[in-house]
């Protein structure tokens, strides 16, 4: 029993070395971006962005936690709106606020993580044309994470870019309903 502690411990000592010497050589930035083509108009679209209401409807992380409070604060697709969250693990909680809306082509706002970890980051939504009537929608992320704390950005990539692709993908099925 004393040989598997001492192995546990010495594997558990490793990853802590592990992350500590990778943190110094790993960006403390992160970004993110994933886009999608929706055979959509950009008017058709623009409802489901431009609203944090909207927003929940198809957000791959309110799925996470349908049981998740949510609450809305000020008027719904205006500078200054506001979303919060508290749910289960896999949700957290926290806030996200509108801070800018340039005329049916860009989305940004700003989210404040409370739990299960604080932290800050920007995202946006830009919209654009792609012939056809189709309409491009890029989703993307931004935020800095302090030593040690930047080696999780070696693995968020896979996490967040399935969450982004699988909301873009819920965005394109209800954007291209009759």
């Amino acid at each position: 029993m004393k040989k598997i502690l001492k192995i546990i411990g010495i594997l558990i000592l490793l990853l802590i070395v592990f992350v500590l010497i990778a943190g110094i050589f790993i960006k403390k930035e992160y970004h993110l971006e994933k886009a999608i083509v929706i055979k959509a108009p950009r008017e058709k679209l623009w409802s489901h962005v431009n609203s944090l209401r909207h927003f929940t409807t198809w957000s791959p992380f309110v799925e996470k936690d349908p049981n998740a409070r949510l609450t809305y604060e000020g008027m719904d697709g205006v500078v200054g709106s506001k979303y919060s969250w508290d749910g289960n693990s896999s949700v957290g909680s926290g806030t996200q606020i509108l801070t800018g809306i340039d005329s049916a082509s860009s989305v940004k706002s700003h989210l404040h993580f409370i739990k299960p970890m604080e932290g800050e980051a920007e995202s946006y939504l830009n919209i654009s044309d792609a012939g056809n009537g189709s309409t491009k929608v890029s989703w993307g992320f931004d935020s800095k994470y302090k030593y040690p704390m930047n080696v999780m950005t070696l693995f968020m990539d896979g996490m967040m870019g399935d969450m982004f692709n699988k909301g873009l993908t819920k965005l394109k099925t209800l954007s291209e309903a009759n």
